[in-house]
């Protein structure tokens, strides 16, 4: 019985583990917000299996709450921090801790309560929960702690071992996982008294779970991500500058490459990004759409209004562009009174649609001093239809923009032609 249960124990590790990395690799298309939810919704439930239920292995007996879904909990932390950066790692950490908090406040409030015994037998045990919400906080607290350690640990261990990730993966679930089994056993020997003798138990199975989670993210590394993990070499003496370290360098390239009027992107911005956007769409089967917008007569309401009234008109065409375009789009301004808008994943009639609500949402809302309408012209094309380089797209789609201001402007001119209006 005893290999029957270990077999489960892998069984439940993989699948764990191929549930939560398919979140992780799928986040852009589905939401962080995804990874992070089935992330805390295991938690009460780990926590409570940690506390009762425990099987016969080879080695001991164990808790799959524990050896399973705690240690895979942890990778999956560290995986997440490779991925992003701390201040994402951040959030579901805080949010499980104060989610326990409440659980703990509940049970308090709950026991002022005169229950009725509706089932006979199946009353009410507030001791029961709230022992286990003080194990949670407990247990999240050690979370929080188990967090910051091992991404601290992984990288000071690239100090060393810059190019031996998988190793260095094995290594921090190894020693991290052995201070949670101290921390963690303690409070349920205190809240449960579980015997001392389990602690070993437990152990041997958080360390075999470490070993088939570095399998796992073996085989994710080397046949799906393909892609490599830096290893960082910069001082640890600050403990929260080091671990924010990447989300500052993003939000300054973020910050990089604006267009200081409107606030989009930039033309030198464009020709970093777009070909990369563009190449990456295609490597994963998706079509890219280029869109081209120039706002029409726009030299007139410089003349007749001047060039702060103008630079307004243009902040209102940048900021319908962004208002209706996906956040996975990027939009930038090409120069002067010209905006391209890049949308990966989008086919050339999809991006038709949307070259049209553009052009409509911006001839109703944008209106000159004098209350006129501002209208744009809109040229679109599709990659790989239309091209396979990013440069070969934007000159199609030019030179339907072209072909959009000779069809009397305000309009959207793609592939087959003239686009019919909304009304």
């Amino acid at each position: 019985m005893a290999f029957v249960n270990l077999g489960l124990i892998v069984t439940e590790a993989i699948g764990y583990f191929a549930l939560m990395v398919s979140l992780l690799h799928f986040r852009h298309r589905l939401g962080l917000g995804v990874f992070m939810t089935a992330l805390g919704v295991m938690h009460f439930m780990e926590t409570y299996l940690a506390a009762l239920f425990y099987v016969s292995l080879p080695f001991g007996v164990a808790s799959p709450g524990s050896s399973v879904f705690f240690a895979g909990k942890l990778m999956m932390i560290l995986m997440l921090y490779l991925e992003e950066d701390a201040s994402t790692v951040r959030q579901p950490i805080y949010g499980l801790f104060l989610g326990n908090l409440l659980t703990v406040a509940i049970a308090w409030v709950l026991q002022l309560h005169e229950t009725v015994e509706v089932s006979p037998g199946n009353a009410a045990d507030f001791s029961f929960l709230k022992e286990m919400g003080w194990l949670m906080v407990w247990g999240t607290a050690l979370l929080y702690l188990d967090s910051l350690g091992i991404i601290l640990l992984y990288e000071r261990l690239g100090l060393w071992m810059k190019r031996k990730v998988i190793l260095r993966f094995m290594l921090c679930g190894f020693a991290l996982l052995t201070f949670d089994q101290i921390g963690f056993f303690g409070a349920l020997h205190y809240f449960l008294d579980v015997p001392l003798a389990a602690f070993w138990d437990g152990w041997r199975a958080k360390m075999f779970a470490v070993c088939i989670y570095t399998a796992l993210f073996a085989f994710y590394r080397l046949y799906i991500h393909r892609n490599g993990v830096p290893a960082a070499a910069r001082s640890l003496s600050d403990l929260f500058g080091d671990l924010t370290f990447r989300e500052r360098y993003n939000d300054l390239l973020e910050r990089t490459g604006r267009d200081i009027l409107t606030g989009v992107y930039d033309r030198s911005r464009m020709e970093l990004e777009a070909p990369v956007m563009m190449r990456e769409a295609l490597r994963q089967g998706q079509l890219t759409t280029v869109i081209i917008i120039d706002a029409d007569h726009f030299k007139d309401v410089n003349d007749n209004f001047g060039h702060l009234q103008g630079d307004e008109v243009l902040k209102s065409i940048a900021a319908r562009l962004v208002m209706i375009l996906r956040s996975a789009d990027r939009v930038f301004r090409f120069g002067g009174e010209e905006f391209v808008a890049i949308c990966p994943g989008t086919e050339h009639e999809e991006g038709l649609l949307v070259a049209e609500r553009l052009r409509w949402t911006i001839a109703t809302s944008v209106r000159t001093p004098d209350a006129r309408p501002v209208t744009v012209s809109i040229g679109v094309a599709t990659a790989d239809e239309d091209g396979v380089s990013f440069m070969t797209v934007l000159s199609t789609a030019d030179d339907r923009l072209y072909q959009a201001k000779k069809n009397g402007r305000n309009c959207v001119f793609g592939r087959m032609g003239l686009v019919k209006v909304l009304t």
